[in-house]
């Protein structure tokens, strides 16, 4: 069996980075998805594909994955970069504004 540990990415539409700060395992698909002839519709009879583990840290997750016997590759995240404004959201409102307010 296969799977991969990683730590996933924020969503794409918000700027939180809730649900990013523990690592999951997955498996690794174990066969293709066939295409059902009467609805159109994608399955597979690969019960473990369904599954995600999540893990407070790697090595938690490593050795979850030595002690199944899980064949487990890591990926590491990429650090994200701080979206900080010096004076943050108050700037908009105050009277010292550098640029002038416009609509």
């Amino acid at each position: 069996m296969r799977a991969r540990i990683y730590k996933p990415a924020r969503n794409a539409m918000q700027s939180g980075v809730a649900k990013t700060k523990l690592w999951v395992l997955e498996y690794a698909p174990a066969e293709a998805c066939a295409l059902d002839p009467l609805m159109g519709w994608t399955g597979s009879a690969d019960t473990q594909s369904q599954v995600r583990l999540r893990f407070e840290t790697l090595e938690a997750a490593e050795a979850y994955a030595k002690e199944k016997g899980i064949e487990a590759e890591v990926t590491m995240p990429k650090p994200r970069a701080a979206n900080v404004r010096p004076r943050g959201y108050g700037e908009n409102f105050s009277t010292d504004r550098r640029v002038p307010w416009t609509h």
